[in-house]
C-alpha cells in the first residue's frame, strides 16, 4: 500500500475535527466583525417581559431547556435584524422550523458535531457571532467554563447552553405544555401553549409568561401579557459562584419540546 494511503488512513476523528476547526477559523477571519458595543441582545417581543431590559446581556452565558422551540424563539429578534447566529452540538435542529421562527438561514451557522472540541469551537465563533446555542454532550467543568466566560466578554458573544452552566447569568426554561386542537378524540393539532420562567442574577426572583410556541403561524405568540412572579422553589444547596453574586437555585423543570 502507498505511504499516501497508509497516512490517510489512519487519520482519527480528533484529526478530521482538527482540520474542521482550522477551517472555521479562516473562514472566521474572512468574516470578522468588530466587538458592539451594545449591552442587551434583543429577544421577540412575546418574551421581553421576563428579562432584565428585555433582552439577553452580551457576553453572558445563560442555562436554557434543551427545548429546539425556545432555542429559535430566543434566536429570532437577534436573526431579524440581520446578525450571524450559530447553533454547535445541536444535529437535530430543523431548518424549516428555524425558518418558520423568522431565523434567516444565510446567517446561520451549524455545527452538528464537534465532538471534544466544542470549546474550541465556540471561541472560534464568539469573534464572529454574537449569539450562539450549544449543546456540549457532557458536563461543563468551572475551569472550561471560566476560559469561555472570559472569550464571550471581550468579545461581547451571548451563549445560550442546554447544559447546568457553572457561571451562568441565568436560566430560561420551557414547561407546562399544552396541545390545542384535539376533540372528543380527534382532530388535528393546532397550537401549544407553554410557560416561559426567566430568573436571572439581576432579578433573581423567577418571572414566568404564557405564549404559544409555536403559535398559529409556526412562530412564537404571546398569551399573557404581564409576566407572573413565582415563588422560588426551596431545593437543594445553591453555589455562589462569585462572590457578593445572588445564587441561582436549579429550577425543577427542564422540558424537551
Amino acid at each position: 500500500m502507498p505511504d499516501g494511503a497508509i497516512a490517510t488512513t489512519m487519520l482519527s476523528s480528533a484529526d478530521r475535527r482538527a482540520g474542521e476547526v482550522l477551517r472555521l477559523r479562516r473562514e472566521i477571519g474572512r468574516m470578522q466583525r468588530r466587538r458592539s458595543d451594545e449591552t442587551v441582545l434583543p429577544v421577540d417581543a412575546a418574551l421581553q417581559a421576563i428579562l432584565p431590559k428585555g433582552g439577553l446581556h452580551t457576553g453572558a452565558v445563560y442555562s436554557v431547556s434543551p427545548s429546539p422551540s425556545l432555542v429559535f424563539a430566543l434566536m429570532s429578534a437577534v436573526s431579524r435584524r440581520g446578525s450571524w447566529c450559530a447553533a454547535v452540538g445541536m444535529p437535530t435542529l430543523g431548518l424549516e422550523a428555524a425558518a418558520t421562527f423568522g431565523i434567516d438561514l444565510s446567517r446561520l451557522i451549524l455545527v452538528p458535531s464537534p465532538g471534544e472540541r466544542w470549546l474550541a469551537v465556540i471561541s472560534a465563533l464568539a469573534e464572529v457571532v454574537p449569539l450562539i446555542a450549544m449543546s456540549p454532550g457532557t458536563a461543563v467543568r468551572d475551569q472550561e467554563a471560566t476560559r469561555l466566560a472570559a472569550r464571550l466578554r471581550d468579545r461581547g458573544c451571548t451563549l445560550l447552553s442546554t447544559a447546568q452552566w457553572p457561571q451562568s447569568e441565568g436560566m430560561i426554561s420551557l414547561h407546562d405544555p399544552h396541545w390545542e386542537g384535539i376533540g372528543e378524540g380527534w382532530g388535528m393539532l393546532s397550537d401549544r401553549t407553554v410557560t416561559v420562567t426567566a430568573q436571572t442574577r439581576s432579578a433573581p426572583r423567577p418571572q414566568s409568561l404564557q405564549v404559544r410556541l409555536p403559535g398559529s403561524l409556526g412562530r412564537i405568540e404571546p398569551v399573557s401579557v404581564e409576566p407572573v412572579p413565582v415563588e422560588p422553589v426551596p431545593s437543594a444547596p445553591v453555589r455562589v459562584i462569585e462572590r457578593g453574586a445572588p445564587p441561582l437555585p436549579t429550577h425543577p423543570s427542564w422540558a424537551v419540546a
